[in-house]
């Protein structure tokens, strides 16, 4: 089956992951009629997690211990869990991506120290792919938060609401 989004994946260089498992006793995605909610996915990459600790702001002093990343790695990061999201819309969609009406919303968590005020340029990361797949469709509201911690200590974990036909 071709697919609009799928080749302009490949356009872009990107695609979506070989496999992507849930970390927990929960389902990656509900449908209710034409929406479809897709529950948090982190940075994992084929079993591992490649982007872990907080994301650090340019004025900010990194951890002396432990991992962590740039803001412009953390957009990475984040685009990485829109792959994921995709990954699992494809399954709710039947296969079909280009099934998606409309990107309604998506949820940004930040892995971060106190004082972090850059998750909105991270979260970006997500909302660009979005935009680049879909256009207008793919413009949705969206909350970007900064948190003390994500599981497997992901940078970011992204969630996101799709309508589709």
């Amino acid at each position: 089956m071709s697919s609009e989004v799928l080749a302009t994946l490949e356009e872009m260089r990107l695609s979506l992951p070989s496999f992507c498992t849930p970390r927990g006793n929960f389902l990656p995605w509900r449908r209710e009629g034409n929406l479809v909610f897709l529950s948090g996915q982190t940075c994992d990459w084929d079993g591992g997690v490649p982007y872990t600790g907080p994301v650090i702001a340019p004025r900010q002093t990194a951890p002396a211990d432990g991992p962590h990343v740039t803001v412009e790695t953390g957009k990475k990061a984040a685009e990485m869990c829109a792959l994921n999201l995709l990954y699992f819309l494809q399954d709710a969609c039947d296969g079909d991506l280009d099934r998606v009406q409309t990107v309604m919303r998506l949820g940004g968590f930040v892995n971060c120290l106190p004082g972090f005020d850059c998750s909105p340029d991270v979260i970006n990361g997500a909302s660009e792919l979005f935009i680049a797949l879909y256009g207008d469709r793919g413009r949705h509201a969206r909350t970007a938060v900064g948190v003390s911690g994500l599981p497997g200590n992901a940078s970011v974990e992204v969630d996101a609401i799709v309508v589709i036909a």
